[in-house]
């Protein structure tokens, strides 16, 4: 069974390069204190290392 990671938005996109701002919304975000589950993939890995500094991620 692949791990699960929930994702969370605590910073805002403002400001932020477009690439953030697109990375942010695939991985389903958009809004701080917006919260999904994702299966941990090379892909959303490296989602996750492109805009961790705007999110926090939990392994469930």
């Amino acid at each position: 069974m692949a791990k699960k990671v929930q994702i969370t938005q605590k910073r805002s996109t403002i400001k932020r390069p477009q690439t953030q701002i697109l990375t942010i919304q695939s991985l389903g975000l958009g809004k701080i204190n917006r919260t999904v589950e994702h299966e941990l993939t090379p892909q959303i890995a490296g989602m996750i290392k492109k805009v961790n500094h705007l999110i926090t991620v939990k392994e469930i």
